[in-house]
């Protein structure tokens, strides 16, 4: 199976998102932008359009209200549009096949 470098970027945004929504309240303003400002380089570098533009957003929201429950709002929707990226695992059904024995004359 060969690695997918762009499953990897989007599994490392993923862990950021998730990292700051499990620090909520216990994270500086500073920090928080500064991590926000990290994804955000991170997506504009990899062409995730919608993912660059909530974390934008969001830092523009930190600049004019602090910390507060729209952090979470935010951090949701860059989730969801993590998760959109991402490949849909494709499910291959094998099928054992059987010969058919043929039986010997004696």
């Amino acid at each position: 199976m060969r690695h997918d470098p762009m499953l990897a970027i989007l599994a490392d945004l993923m862990r950021r998102v998730d990292g700051i929504a499990s620090e909520r309240g216990h994270v500086s303003v500073v920090r928080l932008h500064d991590e926000v400002d990290q994804i955000r380089h991170i997506a504009r570098a990899f062409q995730l359009d919608e993912v660059e533009g909530l974390a934008g957003t969001l830092e523009s929201a930190l600049s004019l209200h602090g910390l507060g429950p729209v952090v979470l709002s935010y951090l949701d929707l860059m989730r969801d549009a993590i998760a959109t990226e991402m490949p849909v695992a494709t499910i291959i059904q094998t099928v054992v096949r059987t010969t058919p024995t043929i039986p010997l004359r004696a």
